[in-house]
């Protein structure tokens, strides 16, 4: 299994960040999220407790902050039950392949994120012409080549449950890609979304520089269906979240989160789809 493993072609260092880089935050008892650069990555477990899973594995290169993070919150040379997958771009599965085959742990991805996990298939490359700000102008930069996990990697199951997590769900909310899922815990009403939406305007180097929160749509340059993208956010809004961990951005809770999921909701062809794009004219009526 391990031999079959390889990181993609392009794996690079990606110049950016953000003031939250480098610092992590316990948003309740079991669940802590780390901010490598302009991704997060989310420990869900109790501190010091044997029994974790991690979600999403950053940017290329956080391996070993990963590990860091993972050891001092749950022990020395402590790993997870499983390793699950909001979706498998480049900035979700940076440390994964030599995670993965470091710690042994099965990884979890829905069955449509599969060619791209398994060096199959290279997901479209970042869309430059979108409108935006200047990360998406620049996003010619980014990876685009999959990763290979060989066997290590295997379909979330068809019933909605979450390997290693009992009082989770997953919930596929395609569009940013077409395998992308959310995973959700109904007790407290807390929402991992992954890219679906974001808190944070990805495309605005000040802002994700800044890190200044606001409810929006998944990052313009990387979604290619914005048709679903849509639908994928009512389906959200409808669970009325708590608080969100998203994939880039600050958490949210109360009524911030709601009243801006809302908006978003509403306004979602004007304020989330650009005006322009190799994308834009699939979402069109």
């Amino acid at each position: 299994m391990r031999g079959e493993m390889h990181e993609p072609e392009d794996n690079k260092f990606i110049p950016m960040t953000s003031i939250t880089s480098g610092s992590g935050r316990q948003v309740i008892n079991d669940v802590y999220y780390y901010t490598d650069q302009i991704v997060n990555i989310v420990f869900l477990g109790y501190p010091n407790n044997g029994n974790w899973v991690l979600v999403d594995a950053g940017l290329p290169g956080s391996a070993d902050e990963i590990r860091s993070e993972a050891s001092e919150r749950f022990g020395e040379n402590s790993r997870p039950s499983a390793i699950i997958l909001t979706h498998g771009h480049f900035d979700h599965v940076g440390g994964l392949v030599e995670l993965a085959a470091e710690w042994d742990v099965p990884v979890y991805a829905h069955e449509q994120e599969m060619p791209y996990l398994t060096g199959e298939k290279s997901y479209p490359k970042p869309d430059t012409s979108v409108e935006g700000g200047f990360l998406a102008k620049i996003s010619g930069i980014y990876p685009n080549e999959p990763i290979n996990l060989g066997n290590a990697v295997k379909p979330l199951p068809e019933d909605g449950t979450v390997p290693g997590l009992d009082d989770w769900q997953w919930i596929h909310t395609p569009g940013h890609t077409p395998g992308h899922v959310s995973f959700y815990r109904e007790n407290d009403s807390l929402l991992l979304s992954g890219d679906a939406f974001i808190t944070v305007r990805q495309d605005s180097f000040y802002n994700v520089l800044m890190q200044k929160d606001e409810v929006n749509g998944p990052p313009r340059y990387l979604t290619t269906d914005w048709r679903a993208a849509k639908k994928s956010v009512e389906k959200l809004e409808a669970l009325n979240p708590d608080m969100v961990i998203p994939g880039h951005g600050t958490a949210m809770e109360g009524e911030a989160l709601n009243e801006g999921l809302k908006h978003l909701v509403q306004t979602f062809d004007q304020t989330a789809v650009p005006d322009y794009g190799r994308f834009v004219d699939d979402h069109e009526e």
